[in-house]
């Protein structure tokens, strides 16, 4: 299939490509070959993008909200319809299945739908006060937002943001990531068709440091939204302290998975190794560090390494294809050093373990008896890496999930209910799913604790996270 897309910058309402700008090259991370070249923002890009967001939302915030949801609805609506070109764009530049791009194309679709009516409900409240007063607290779009977000899931990512924002009356400039340009702008471009005025909704490419700096500095932007890396998100934090902005980080985890001897083991492998391989395993909540109960450990590592050995794996675009290859040239090479470390320190690799073919392929990989000393037991692998330890009680499960500093995800496959309620007490993690992978749905909060930052995407909490509280008090 061709890689049929225009790249360009969406700012101020106009598509902006050439004119002498910097251009990046997209790489196909299934043969590492250059597909097309992506334009850079300049300064005067940049500077034009603020103009206009700070007049969207002026304008923006004061249409009314059954105006901005039959918008919404409508974006969904051309999402859904587009899905197919959309979806292919996504494979060809990120490398995942295209039966996951989509799943990911249906899931950003859902997403507009899903703010397009939660809109409509953020209430405020009336307080109780003496007759002939009133005091009322009401909910109002912060305003002008930056986001930014990643090339795992580069739409489905987008989409959560914007889809919030512009529910709530922010206008928004979204910088997705350099790597996927074409998904992401045809995600613009079924936002713009929909109504959504073209000073509201903006999209830039560019030098990542020079556009954070450069938004975030701005007295206009009021909000930062970012899901990407912990070293990132640090710093992004500290620019953003000196304009005091909202905030919200979506960052890294390295997730536990506590198997318990009351499992149904055979129902537990077949839900745990394609959660494992999804997207190659380069999902913020995949499911990564695997605690077992001893006596169900020797059982679960064969099973889990015969289910992996079954696994297709080759270019997105065959619709065989289970896993596809990794998104860029840099994880392979981080993969690499991370299995070769464990397996120097006692690891053994039940399966996989190497590189291989064109392209960015690396086997999914299972590694066994992984020694808390692996770099790759406190380093988030961000690849195809499965790593399985055993345990002897609760207490040290438990203990072992809370090791690290992050708390994004974390899971527990038992049988036992007073257990499920002990496990949901103690793991820290700002989401849990026991004898279930279902946490990333559309009205549930989305977000982790510790150095997994803070903040909530999705659910009521995503739209409240664009609003700011007021209290009016009239005598």
């Amino acid at each position: 299939m061709d890689y049929d897309a225009e790249l360009k910058l969406f700012v101020d309402g106009a598509w902006r490509a050439g004119e002498g700008r910097d251009a990046q090259p997209v790489i196909d991370p299934a043969r590492g070959a250059a597909i097309a070249e992506v334009p850079l923002a300049s300064a005067a890009d940049l500077e034009q993008a603020l103009v206009a967001a700070d007049a969207g939302f002026r304008a923006w915030r004061a249409t009314d909200v059954e105006a901005r949801a039959a918008i919404l609805h409508k974006a969904a609506a051309l999402l859904r319809e587009r899905t197919e070109r959309i979806a292919t764009l996504l494979t060809l530049e990120q490398g995942k299945p295209l039966v996951e791009a989509r799943g990911e194309v249906a899931g950003a679709a859902q997403l507009f739908d899903y703010y397009a009516e939660e809109a409509k409900r953020a209430y405020g409240r009336v307080l109780v006060r003496p007759t002939g007063t009133r005091s009322i607290v009401i909910r109002q779009p912060a305003g002008p937002v930056a986001s930014f977000t990643p090339w795992n899931f580069p739409v489905y990512l987008m989409a959560k943001k914007l889809a919030a924002a512009l529910a709530a009356g922010c206008s928004v400039i979204a910088k997705p990531p350099e790597e996927t340009p074409g998904s992401t702008s045809a995600l613009m471009r079924a936002v713009i068709d929909a109504g959504v005025p073209g000073n509201v909704a903006q999209l830039v490419f560019g030098v990542p440091d020079t556009v954070s700096r450069t938004l975030i500095a701005s007295p206009v932007i009021r909000k930062l939204s970012f899901t990407g890396s912990v070293p990132v998100g640090r710093h992004l934090m500290k620019l953003a302290a000196d304009g005091l902005k909202l905030v919200t980080m979506e960052l890294g985890g390295h997730a536990p998975v506590m198997v318990f001897a009351d499992c149904d083991l055979e129902r537990t492998l077949d839900m745990v190794v394609p959660q494992k391989f999804r997207n190659a395993g380069q999902v913020c909540v995949s499911p990564t560090r695997f605690h077992v109960e001893r006596s169900i450990y020797d059982r679960f590592v064969a099973g889990f390494a015969a289910r992996t050995a079954a696994l297709s794996v080759g270019s997105g675009l065959d619709p065989a294809t289970r896993m596809g290859p990794l998104a860029n040239r840099r994880r392979p090479d981080a993969i690499e050093a991370l299995v070769g470390d464990a397996v120097a320190r006692g690891a053994r690799v039940a399966h996989g373990g190497a590189r291989f073919g064109q392209g960015f392929f690396f086997q999914p990989t299972v590694l066994a008896d992984v020694p808390l000393d692996a770099d790759v037991m406190s380093t988030e692998p961000f690849g195809p890496v499965a790593l399985i330890r055993p345990f002897d009680s609760e207490e040290e499960a438990v203990a072992e999930a809370n090791r690290l500093p992050y708390g994004l995800a974390a899971f527990a496959f038992t049988e036992n209910g007073r257990r499920a309620n002990r496990l949901g007490d103690m793991i820290e993690a700002g989401m849990i799913g026991i004898n279930s992978f279902a946490i990333s749905v559309v009205d549930a909060p989305f977000g982790g604790v510790k150095d997994s930052g803070f903040g909530r995407e999705g659910g009521p909490e995503g739209l409240e996270s664009y609003m700011v509280t007021k209290a009016i008090h009239q005598a």
